[in-house]
């Protein structure tokens, strides 16, 4: 399920300094798989856009929860 966020999100539009392999992975798992896995996703979800880190990858998820408690 591709996520709707696509056009803007900063990861996906290769704005972040990404390692091209593990980028492009990262794309394909989260971007273009389950969105829902996505710690960018989560955070904007839960908290909103403002809150979403620049450096804050999609794998991430620990540090999105950490994240978002702090900010609740």
């Amino acid at each position: 399920m591709e996520c709707e966020k696509l056009k803007d999100c900063p990861f996906y539009n290769d704005k972040m300094d990404i390692e091209s392999g593990l980028g492009k992975l990262y794309k394909r798992r989260y971007c273009e798989g389950d969105k829902t896995q996505c710690a960018r996703y989560t955070v904007l979800k839960e908290l909103g856009a403002r809150f979403v880190p620049l450096d804050l990858y999609p794998n991430m998820q620990k540090r999105a929860e950490e994240i978002i408690s702090q900010n609740k």
